[in-house]
């Protein structure tokens, strides 16, 4: 099984600490963002990672090295120009070797058994399988439109133009891929993935929502990350239950 965390990123609203710092390094309970995501991996019985890099690339590889302390290898995809997720997965392809990839953001805290997602994904065949949430502010966040057997007809409303009752969620930025969605993304040029999955949908393919209940922070503004360490402090997430 193998993973892919997203860390090219500026992280623009928690500047200015992040002028001088890589978003994916600020440390939750004394332990970097990007670290507690590797832990999750390791955990759920992931070995290889590959990370994306640019803002600050270096002092993120330096930090983590080729992954061995954490039981891990890791390899680094370096982006000299941003690319979005689309084209980050895009340049990164060459490491999946035709085989499905999960997908963490760098800066997101959650707490999610992987092994069941990964389960569910291969379970019912899917060409993507993306972790959603319910959330009031779903419309905020960007509405993921699901039907009653968890296939996803609408994102941000695009996708299938007709659909029975739908359940609306917001997209928690922890997918699993089929490499073969990437065959039209554009190679060396900024996209959001989310493009390759509404022309799945487009197409009829089964691309799934996953429920997720637990805890999960985007950590993507000062009030994020303060409630992040509060939470931590009280708890609610722990390094320990990662190992």
């Amino acid at each position: 099984m193998k993973a892919m965390i997203l860390a090219a990123g500026l992280g623009t609203r928690l500047r200015p600490l992040t002028n001088t710092t890589p978003k994916p390094l600020l440390p939750v309970a004394g332990t970097p963002l990007i670290v507690w995501n590797l832990l999750l991996l390791k955990r759920h019985g992931f070995q290889d990672v590959i990370i994306n890099l640019h803002h600050l690339g270096s002092m993120i590889e330096q930090a983590l090295g080729d992954g061995s302390r954490y039981g891990l290898r890791i390899v680094y995809s370096y982006e000299p120009v941003i690319l979005g997720t689309g084209g980050g997965l895009k340049q990164a392809e060459p490491y999946f070797s035709g085989e499905p990839v999960l997908v963490l953001n760098g800066d997101t805290l959650v707490e999610i058994d992987l092994g069941a997602l990964w389960t569910f994904h291969m379970q019912r065949q899917a060409a993507a399988t993306l972790v959603l949430r319910k959330d009031p502010e779903a419309v905020r966040w960007g509405l993921v439109e699901m039907d009653s057997d968890h296939r996803i007809v609408r994102i941000t409303g695009r996708g299938k133009s007709e659909s029975g009752p739908v359940q609306p969620r917001m997209f928690a930025g922890i997918h699993i891929l089929n490499p073969r969605l990437l065959r039209d993304v554009p190679q060396g040029r900024e996209s959001s993935i989310i493009d390759a999955y509404v022309a799945a949908i487009q197409r009829d393919e089964a691309v799934l929502g996953y429920d997720h209940q637990g805890y999960w922070s985007d950590v993507g503004t000062p009030e994020h990350y303060a409630q992040a360490e509060r939470d931590a402090s009280a708890g609610l997430i722990t390094l320990a239950a990662r190992q």
